[in-house]
């Protein structure tokens, strides 16, 4: 049995409680929230009557003694937390973002390195299936390497609260699904972006809702991302709507089922090659999906067996890279390289 520890018991613990009913082999022994009513409201909720309830993360795991900790703190605290479980020895499992700065990213990954512990962040969008499959399909090389990545982003939610008022609102809360997923199906590399954002005279937002980057992705990659939170009308799917153009051909993506390829057929009407539909093949039985339930279990995969988990936060932090980097560009108007030691 894994015993864990979540600490944070907002809003979006509730997901990760919900998918924690459906494994088996994990018991929550603790819940930590600097409101004590809220961490024993979800204890109530969830039946979690034998849970050490409390604020202090620290006396929790001093009493509990679990093998992880689950982080579904403000990204603000991210790195106390961090500190905190790999001080215990715990694995650590992370709401996304993985910090809130690129310091406190470093910081916390190269302590899980110094700590030898599992840690790993919750890019959920990773575990979509078509995006699995899309992964697979380009691997396979029928349309040839891609050369450019296309995203769309088109919502309008009216969250009220801090999103409604923080900074760059788009690309550091919502952008790095996006990204992410960029990153993980064409197996890239971000090397450099250049990024605008503005607010429209429709936004009910602070600062940030809208924002157009081109990034560098490394081997002759490029992906550009428009996005906006204040966009009626047409809204696209919250995974975003894709072209990826390759080297024999392009695949396109609706963000919901709708997915088709075309490959360069012989032959020419006039000027313009002759192509044909291909079908991208099904869900591979190997592939992991089911959002925060898939990863919370690739996670204790690799505890249980000493494997690296997908989205570890060694790998992620390059996603979190490609954010940090879109804010500096749009900061300061001009094109920002993505080094390797921001990473």
């Amino acid at each position: 049995m894994m015993r864990v520890v979540l600490a944070g018991c907002g809003a979006m613990s509730k997901h990760w409680l919900d998918a924690v009913k459906q494994i088996d082999g994990l018991a929550i022994v603790g819940l930590v929230d600097l409101d004590a009513e809220r961490a024993q409201a979800r204890a109530r909720e969830y039946a979690l009557s034998n849970a050490v309830i409390g604020t202090n993360l620290d006396a929790v795991l001093d009493q509990t003694k679990p093998d992880a900790v689950f982080d579904v703190v403000v990204p603000a605290a991210r790195r106390e937390v961090a500190l905190s479980a790999f001080a215990h020895n715990c694995h650590l499992l992370t709401e996304k973002p993985l910090a809130d700065s690129p310091e406190n990213a470093r910081a916390i990954v190269e302590a899980a390195r110094k700590a030898r512990r599992i840690h790993a962040v919750v890019q959920n969008r990773r575990y979509v299936a078509n995006v699995r499959r899309i992964r697979r399909f380009l691997d396979s090389g029928v349309v040839g390497k891609p050369t450019s990545i296309h995203a769309d982003f088109f919502v309008a939610p009216h969250f009220g609260g801090f999103r409604e008022e923080m900074a760059h609102v788009l690309l550091l809360d919502m952008a790095i699904h996006t990204f992410d997923a960029a990153r993980y199906m064409v197996a890239g590399e971000p090397a450099s972006v250049y990024c605008q954002e503005w607010e429209p005279v429709n936004s009910w937002y602070r600062q940030g809702s809208s924002a157009s980057a081109v990034f560098d992705l490394g081997g002759g990659k490029v992906f550009t991302y428009a996005g906006s939170w204040c966009a009626d009308g047409f809204r696209t799917s919250w995974e975003g709507s894709w072209r990826i153009v390759a080297e024999r051909g392009s695949l396109l993506w609706d963000g919901h089922d709708g997915l088709k390829a075309e490959v360069i057929a012989s032959g020419r009407d006039g000027i313009i090659d002759k192509t044909q539909p291909i079908e991208v093949p099904p869900l591979d039985p190997a592939d992991r999906v089911d959002g925060h339930l898939g990863i919370i279990r690739d996670f204790m995969h690799a505890i249980e067996t000493g494997a690296e988990p997908e989205t570890r936060g060694a790998d992620n932090i390059k996603s979190l890279a490609m954010v940090f980097g879109a804010i500096e560009s749009a900061e300061s108007g001009r094109r920002v390289t993505i080094a390797k030691e921001a990473q």
